[in-house]
């Protein structure tokens, strides 16, 4: 067999996912929950084109769009993608969806699954998530990851950070007690090629 020594461009420092605890102060934390208003709250809907599959995801999420309450949530992750894009470099172009003010209650999850896929999901590069709730109000709720053959857990410090390319599977755990609000988004860029 031939083989052609095209140069190609290696990730030394590659991690399945980033964790920067800490990141957001308690009262950033406060200032994001009094965003939750539970009459504008809506069913988490999946890609694809399926509205709802309560065997898959079960939660509410309510949008954050950008503007000028807001604006300070993105840049403050924009500081956080591009830090953590030199473990991956990734051409990014930015955060073009809303972010989702997450809330998870008893029996609520979202069960293995990739945030990258077809249609608009294809362009997704970066998942983040921002840990709002403090790990003692709520049981279950744990954010893991399946890494090669093991399953692992992300950290549940109250205003963690956390990062990961967005093919790599996930899932939230079943609440089993209290509730845990988190923020989720994407960072989106050119299709891979």
């Amino acid at each position: 067999m031939d083989t052609y020594p095209f140069a190609i461009a290696t990730l030394p420092n590659f991690v399945e996912y980033l964790c920067s605890e800490g990141a957001f102060l308690p009262h950033e934390i406060q200032r994001i929950n009094e965003l939750w208003q539970a009459e504008k709250s809506d069913e988490a809907e999946l890609e694809g084109g399926v509205s709802q599959d309560d065997t898959l995801r079960k939660s509410s999420i309510i949008p954050i769009y950008t503007n000028n309450v807001n604006k300070w949530i993105f840049d403050k992750m924009a500081q956080y993608i591009g830090e953590s894009n030199q473990y991956y470099n990734f051409d990014l172009n930015g955060i073009y969806e809303p972010l989702q003010l997450a809330e998870y209650g008893i029996g609520d999850f979202f069960d293995w699954h990739l945030d990258f896929g077809s249609g608009e999901s294809s362009t997704r590069k970066l998942s983040l998530t921002i840990q709002l709730s403090d790990p003692s109000e709520y049981e279950g709720g744990d954010l893991e990851f399946q890494i090669n053959n093991k399953t692992v857990k992300a950290p549940r410090a109250q205003g963690t950070v956390i990062i990961f390319p967005s093919f790599i599977m996930h899932r939230v755990t079943e609440i089993t007690k209290g509730n845990r609000r988190s923020i989720v988004g994407w960072v989106s860029g050119p299709p891979y090629r």
